[in-house]
């Protein structure tokens, strides 16, 4: 199971056709220390860059966005409560939500981790 990236800082990582989403170490270590997570409500119809979810952290608030077309099928419960998770395992206990991808080309214009790697060191 590979992990993709999308110039906005978002992950995907695919199980069959759903897509788990959140935002990468790079995005979180920007944002600073996250305080609050919104995320969709279940069952919710998205596009591709629909917003998705919003972070606040101490330094701003950010809009995550929808990398694929589809249903949200599960949201992280635990970020209400904990939103320090997307500083501590951003890409791991700190997603955001399962999607049902519609159409899985909406996952071939997204990075692997070498090219974001490298797409965020240009960045700095």
């Amino acid at each position: 199971m590979s992990t993709k990236y999308t110039k906005d800082h978002e992950w995907v990582t695919v199980e069959g056709d759903v897509a788990t989403v959140g935002i990468s170490v790079y995005a979180q270590e920007q944002l600073g220390d996250v305080v609050f997570v919104e995320v969709p409500d279940m069952g919710r119809e998205l596009e591709k860059g629909d917003e998705l979810a919003v972070v606040e952290s101490v330094k701003a608030a950010s809009e995550v966005y929808a990398p694929v077309k589809g249903e949200v099928v599960a949201v992280n419960e635990d970020l209400e409560d904990k939103p320090s998770l997307v500083n501590e395992d951003a890409q791991g206990a700190g997603w955001f939500a399962k999607i049902k991808i519609e159409d899985t080309s909406d996952l071939e214009d997204m990075m692997d981790e070498a090219a974001y790697k490298e797409y965020t060191e240009g960045l700095s």
